[in-house]
């Protein structure tokens, strides 16, 4: 049986890249399973989709903002109806386990309502004048041409986080999704069409991204540009927005640590670390990759920490039993297990996993066993370097100030989290860590569609995705002044 064939979107039809290229997608839990072809375009199909985006622009921007808000609506409902088929077709192409990718669509959900709610609420300003019958306000104005490069690990959600918001603000957009996850975007692009939107509003271009991504880039008709990936990509990223002043949003990698105080709840400490550690195989930037942990639950901690993670039970995300899915492919299995060595290498004592597994079927998949770290001095470059995948590395230290002050050691800055029952302890760690995302008694990982997504130094720069935050960087603001007082005023100086 031939396996299917999926299209670009380009000006709400399917179009073959033009050079007849395709590249494959297959599930990373069983290599032999043949998701589907998809196309392996090049810089002229990223070109054709620019202009179909700017030619749509022209008339979307002036559709009113509640009326694009109900499209949002109408794709809610319909993510609504066929979460289950889109979950099982994540987890198949993405590896995560049925639950994660229920709550992957589930976020895009989220997404589509809180952003259609924002058609409504596209608010400026009105403010009164420093002179005398003048009138002054601010209006949102959408930016153009919108350049979206997500990656894979949440191949839906993160396209939502990017799309919706900009298209709520009147801007058009092409995608080009992760070549190992381009289907679930595919299907999201293809919803929000069936929902209504305008042929060329919302283009999507499968491909690599020196091929596509850097297309988009140079492109000056683009004049928004977000970009989810690595922080050595998203520096590229940003110089190349740089010379033509494009709206460049990154978000980049995470290091990001939980904090267990003496007096913490233990069992829930341990809860939310194996979550935070091993949730999405560890293939989050919100991954709970380092714990530092009170000299006086150390032992007692870590002795629970490996018990629990060496129990997970890991393999195909289909199967409701899996606790842990596989890595997304070879070269990122390769990458884990080269960090393991560096551990080793630098003195960290290997407790738990730091092996692939293969046994029992698993060979046919990028599977890597749940990996923890003991006494990991902070300077180690497993506690310093993201590593993208199920390996924890835990710390001892003496006292709240050592624990911030580890934390906030490294070049990242996105989540962190302290466990502790001293609600004044929970304050200075919520106020002294420099994180764009802070958890008291929860992991580091369960961000809400409603509130800002990001991070600081080498995790991003500056702007959030999601919440109402995501709006400042799809619009400009515009400051309106109406003088009806029939002469000439001038400002401060009259």
């Amino acid at each position: 049986m031939s396996a299917p064939v999926f299209h670009n979107i380009v000006d709400g039809r399917e179009a073959a890249s033009l050079s007849g290229r395709t590249f494959e997608n297959r599930n990373p839990a069983n290599r032999s399973d043949l998701i589907g072809l998809f196309q392996d375009s090049g810089p002229e199909d990223a070109r054709c989709a620019v202009a179909a985006a700017e030619a749509a622009f022209r008339s979307w921007r002036n559709v009113p903002p509640p009326r694009r808000a109900e499209i949002l609506y109408r794709a809610a409902r319909i993510l609504t109806e066929r979460k289950e088929q889109l979950a099982r077709q994540m987890t198949r192409e993405m590896g995560k386990v049925l639950e994660e990718t229920r709550g992957d669509v589930q976020e895009a959900i989220d997404m589509a309502l809180f952003m259609a709610g924002e058609g409504r609420r596209l608010y400026g300003q009105t403010t009164p004048s420093e002179l005398p019958d003048k009138f002054c306000m601010t209006v949102r104005m959408p930016v153009g041409v919108c350049a979206l490069i997500t990656p894979w690990n949440f191949p839906m959600a993160i396209p939502s986080w990017k799309i919706l918001p900009a298209l709520v603000c009147g801007n058009t957009a092409v995608i080009k999704p992760a070549i190992d996850t381009p289907q679930s975007c595919w299907s999201l692009v293809q919803i929000l069409h069936e929902a209504g939107l305008p042929p060329g509003v919302l283009n999507l271009v499968t491909g690599g991204g020196p091929e596509v991504g850097e297309a988009l880039l140079g492109d000056p008709r683009v004049r928004l540009v977000s970009f989810t990936g690595s922080t050595e990509v998203g520096r590229r990223v940003s110089q190349a927005c740089a010379p033509a002043f494009k709206h460049c949003h990154l978000e980049m990698g995470g290091k990001n640590v939980v904090m267990i105080l003496d007096d913490a709840n233990l069992d829930l400490a341990v809860d939310g670390c194996v979550w935070g550690g091993f949730g999405t195989t560890g293939q989050r930037c919100t991954a709970a990759s380092r714990v530092v942990v009170q000299q006086g639950v150390y032992h007692q901690f870590l002795e629970r920490l490996v018990e629990r993670a060496g129990a997970l039970r890991v393999g195909d995300g289909l199967d409701p039993a899996t606790q842990m899915g596989p890595l997304i492919n070879e070269r990122q299995l390769r990458r884990v297990d080269e960090y393991v060595r560096i551990g080793q290498a630098e003195g960290a004592r290997l407790v738990c996993g730091g092996r692939r597994l293969e046994p029992g079927g698993l060979a046919a998949g990028w599977f890597y066993a749940p990996t923890v770290f003991a006494e990991v001095d902070p300077g180690m470059r497993i506690a310093r370097e993201e590593i993208f995948g199920p390996v924890v590395s835990v710390i001892p230290y003496r006292d709240l100030d050592q624990a911030i002050e580890i934390g906030n050691s490294v070049a990242y800055g996105l989540s962190a989290s302290v466990y502790t029952r001293d609600i004044n302890a929970a304050f200075r760690a919520m106020r002294e860590m420099y994180t764009g995302i802070f958890y008291v008694n929860a992991p580091t990982i369960g961000a809400e569609v409603h509130l800002p997504f990001g991070g600081t130094k080498e995790t991003g720069n500056g702007h959030r995705e999601s919440g109402q935050a995501a709006l400042d960087h799809y619009s400009e603001w515009k400051s309106i002044y109406v003088d009806y007082s029939n002469r000439l005023q001038r400002a401060q100086i009259d």
